[in-house]
C-alpha cells in the first residue's frame, strides 16, 4: 500500500506540482458522476414508475434504452470525428446543452412517443457530454498512468450508483416527473462548468504526457516515436473487431443489469424499490473498488488476459443471479459484477490506446461505437422480451451470461497490432 501511495503520489506531481492532466480526470468524474446518478445506473427505478404510470411492458420500456444506445451508436463516428478535430471541451458545451434540454422534455411526457423522443434527446446529450468525449483529452495527456488515469475517471460513475439511493428517495417523494426536471437544472449548473476544464492535447499548453519533464527516459522516447494508427489503419486489423466484438458482449450484461436489475429484484424476488437501490449501490461500491484494482493492475500487467477473466466473471455473476433465491446469492452477484465491470472498465480504453495510440483515438472509438451498441441495446431487448414471454429473467439472464462466456474468447485472440503501413496519417 505504501509503494502505491507513492507512485501514485509521483505521477500526481510529477514535478512538485499538480500536473494538469489529473484536473482533466477529476472534471471527467464529475460529468460521469451526472450521467450515472441521473441516467444510466438510475434508469431501473424509472422503468418500475413508468409502468406504473402508463402501464408499459418490460419490452417497451427497454426499448427506449435500447434505441437510445443505437443512436448513439450510430452517432459514434461522427462524434469521435469532431473531438480529434475540434477538441473535446466544445463537443462536452454542446452535449451537456443537449443532455438537459432532454431531461427537460421527459419530465412532460404523456405518450410512448413522447418517451422515446426525450430519450433520444438524453442519449445524445449524455454521449457528447461524456463518457467517449473526456477519454479523448485522458488518454492524450496520459501515457505511462493512462489505466490509472481513465479508472479514477470512471470512479465518478460509480459514486454516482452509490447514490442512486438518494435519487430513488426524490423519485418517492417528488415523483419522477419532478425529479426528471431538476436533474436537467444539475446538469446545467454543474456540467458546464466541469467541461471548461477538460484540454485536447498537452502540446498544446507546453506539456507532455504525464506531466513529465523534456528530457525522457528512453522508454517513454520510443513511445513518443511510436506512429499512432489512423481509424482507417486500426479497423484493417484483427484486434479492432475482437476488442469491439469482447467490450460488446461485455456491455449485454452491464446494460441487462441497467435496465432490469431493479425490476428483476422488486417483482421476480419481491423487494422493495428501496431495497433494490440498495442493492444497486452495493454493486457499485464494488464496481469503485474494482476501477481501482483495474487501474493499478492495467498499468502493470497483460491487460488483455485481465480482460479474460474479468468477462469470465461477468458470465458467472448473471448466471447467479438468473436462479438467485437468497439475499446471500444476490449480494454475491453484486460483488462479483462489480468487481469485474470495475476492472474491466478502464482496460476497455486503456487496451485501445495502447494497441493504436492516441492520435485518432475519438475517432476509432467511434467506429468502434456501432459494434457496441450491439451489447448495449441487445441486452435489455432480450432480457426485457424473454422475460414478457417467460414471466420472468431467468431465461434471458443465463443466454446472456453465456454470451459474456463466449465474448471472452474474442480477448484471447486479441492480440497488440504491428503498423505495417505508416504513409497514411489522415
Amino acid at each position: 500500500m505504501v509503494n502505491f501511495l507513492t507512485s501514485f503520489n509521483k505521477a500526481l506531481r510529477p514535478k512538485g506540482r499538480v500536473f494538469f492532466g489529473w484536473y482533466i480526470v477529476a472534471s471527467a468524474s464529475g460529468l460521469q458522476l451526472l450521467s450515472g446518478l441521473l441516467w444510466m445506473q438510475s434508469y431501473g427505478a424509472y422503468v418500475v414508475l413508468l409502468q406504473e404510470d402508463f402501464g408499459w411492458s418490460k419490452t417497451m420500456v427497454a426499448g427506449a434504452f435500447a434505441l437510445a444506445r443505437v443512436e448513439s451508436g450510430v452517432l459514434g463516428p461522427l462524434q469521435g470525428w469532431l473531438v480529434d478535430r475540434f477538441g473535446p471541451r466544445s463537443i462536452l458545451t454542446i452535449g451537456i446543452l443537449i443532455f438537459a434540454l432532454g431531461f427537460f422534455s421527459f419530465s412532460a411526457i404523456n405518450s410512448l412517443l413522447g418517451f422515446y423522443l426525450s430519450f433520444a434527446l438524453i442519449a445524445v446529450g449524455s454521449s457528447l457530454g461524456g463518457f467517449a468525449t473526456v477519454m479523448v483529452g485522458i488518454v492524450n495527456w496520459f501515457r505511462q498512468h493512462r489505466s490509472k488515469a481513465v479508472a479514477i475517471s470512471q470512479i465518478g460513475y460509480s459514486l454516482g450508483g452509490l447514490a442512486v439511493p438518494l435519487l430513488v428517495i426524490c423519485l418517492q417523494a417528488i415523483g419522477w416527473r419532478e425529479t426528471a426536471f431538476y436533474s436537467g437544472l444539475l446538469v446545467l449548473l454543474i456540467g458546464l462548468p466541469l467541461a471548461q476544464l477538460v484540454r485536447h492535447r498537452p502540446a498544446d499548453y507546453g506539456e507532455v504526457a504525464d506531466g513529465q519533464s523534456l528530457e525522457l527516459s528512453t522508454t517513454t522516447i520510443g513511445q513518443a516515436m511510436r506512429v499512432d494508427f489512423s481509424a482507417r489503419q486500426a479497423m484493417a486489423t484483427s484486434a479492432f473487431w475482437l476488442v469491439s466484438l469482447g467490450h460488446a458482449s461485455a456491455l449485454l450484461c452491464v446494460s441487462v443489469v441497467m435496465v432490469h436489475l431493479v425490476p428483476h429484484l422488486s417483482e421476480g424476488l419481491g423487494y422493495s424499490l428501496t431495497e433494490a437501490a440498495l442493492v444497486v449501490a452495493l454493486l457499485t461500491g464494488f464496481q469503485m473498488f474494482g476501477q481501482i484494482i483495474g487501474g493499478y493492475l492495467g498499468d502493470r500487467y497483460n491487460k488483455r488476459w485481465l480482460c479474460i477473466i474479468c468477462m469470465l466473471i461477468h458470465g458467472l455473476a448473471l448466471w447467479i443471479l438468473a436462479y438467485a433465491s437468497s439475499l446471500s446469492e444476490v449480494i454475491l452477484f453484486a460483488v462479483m459484477h462489480g468487481l469485474a465491470w470495475g476492472i474491466r472498465g478502464p482496460l476497455m480504453v486503456a487496451i485501445r490506446a495502447d494497441y493504436f495510440g492516441p492520435s485518432a483515438f475519438g475517432t476509432i472509438m467511434g467506429f468502434s461505437s456501432l459494434i457496441l451498441m450491439f451489447g448495449m441495446a441487445g441486452g435489455p431487448i432480450i432480457a426485457g422480451f424473454m422475460a414478457d414471454i417467460y414471466g420472468d429473467y431467468k431465461v434471458g439472464l443465463a443466454s446472456l451470461a453465456c454470451a459474456a462466456f463466449l465474448g471472452s474468447f474474442c480477448f484471447v485472440f486479441a492480440r497488440k497490432p504491428e503498423l505495417v503501413d505508416n504513409k497514411e496519417t489522415a
